[in-house]
């Protein structure tokens, strides 16, 4: 393994610790509903706080998993001296794995792998809260590899002068891209729709690309269209909250219809991530419905007048045929060719992304 932690070189969002971090009894989150404008953190004593400090969007994108892992850690912490710590655990895994609908089988992925950690570390006498800060501390590294095979096939796939369009912040695979791609030898311009109602596109995604010494530039959610038909846009990428094994991707909310301009342009969409197994479509998907009044307020500001409704899914769907590729740790796949992303018996993980 590279001397380096695979977080060398990246963004401050992207540092481990200032995602979701677990030390002395507490889980301290960065809250990425303020960032940039304020870096400030969420500190949680208890699991139940890191799992609505995950359902009120104090953290999302692949934030919520390491809040969840950490999360554990701090379950295992509350209990200490329990005569039946394993039943409280398993307990606070449900909670914390369903703090999002959408995400809930994923998230149990990473909550189930925490239970098995502190069953074993008790079995053998060692101290669970150590074993689990190990395991949480570990699962962002080895996350971080794993995608890292991700961003250099998508860096791949760059000219040498690329102009990319992300949707919502794709998270880890965003800074890694950037990285890599200079690496190449490539430059790399971001364009980024601001994605309402949390403007995770204008305050992250763009935040990473300018601390990693890219340009970026941000446009209203309604602008795609028009950018893709005036201004030469290279390539158009997301992450994907879920892959459905028949290539249909469920994403932050807007990402169907930039994939349809995409479509309509010419412009090529590859999403990043890997394949759910317990998802065969998206009727296997529950799509999040937020609180209405997020959308008839920008920055805390209301600009609606009484009286007026509010709509926010916080998700859609976007058909397989929409899609170009799926760029994965495994290589790149078509929606045809996307279940042999899993060898014979094995089952699905969580998100590389």
């Amino acid at each position: 393994m590279d001397s380096l932690r695979a977080d060398h070189d990246l963004g401050f969002l992207l540092r481990f610790e200032n995602i979701a971090w677990y030390t002395d009894g507490a889980v301290r989150i960065l809250d990425r509903r303020v960032y940039p404008m304020e870096t400030r953190f969420v500190t949680c004593r208890t699991h139940g706080e890191v799992a609505q400090a995950i359902a009120d969007m104090v953290t999302q994108s692949a934030g919520p998993y390491y809040a969840a892992a950490h999360g554990m850690t701090l379950a295992a912490y509350e209990c200490r001296g329990s005569r039946d710590p394993l039943s409280y655990m398993e307990r606070a895994a449900y909670v914390l794995s369903h703090a999002r609908p959408t995400t809930a089988g994923r998230m149990e992925a990473i909550t189930g792998a925490a239970l098995t950690q502190a069953r074993l570390a008790l079995e053998s006498g060692r101290d669970p809260v150590e074993a689990l800060q190990a395991y949480g501390a570990e699962l962002m590294e080895t996350r971080y590899r794993n995608i890292d095979k991700c961003a250099q096939a998508l860096a791949r796939l760059l000219p040498g002068d690329a102009t990319v369009m992300t949707q919502c912040f794709a998270e880890t695979v965003v800074g890694l891209l950037l990285r890599d791609a200079a690496a190449m030898g490539k430059q790399v311009r971001l364009i980024c729709p601001e994605t309402r109602p949390f403007l995770q596109g204008a305050r992250l995604t763009a935040s990473v690309a300018a601390q990693q010494g890219c340009q970026a530039t941000v446009i209203c959610d309604n602008m795609p269209g028009m950018v893709m038909s005036c201004q030469k846009v290279d390539l158009f990428t997301s992450a994907a909250d879920v892959i459905c094994m028949d290539g249909t991707v469920v994403n932050k909310v807007g990402t169907f219809q930039i994939a349809l301009c995409a479509s309509h342009f010419g412009v090529p969409y590859y999403v990043t991530g890997s394949p759910d197994r317990g998802k065969p479509s998206a009727s296997a998907v529950t799509i999040e419905y937020r609180d209405g009044a997020s959308v008839l307020e920008h920055q805390g500001v209301k600009v609606t007048l009484p009286g007026v409704q509010g709509l926010y899914p916080a998700f859609d769907v976007t058909p397989p045929g929409l899609v170009t590729g799926y760029v994965t740790d495994r290589g790149v796949y078509t929606a045809a060719s996307l279940p042999h992303y899993f060898a014979p018996g094995e089952t699905g993980d969580f998100p590389s992304a």
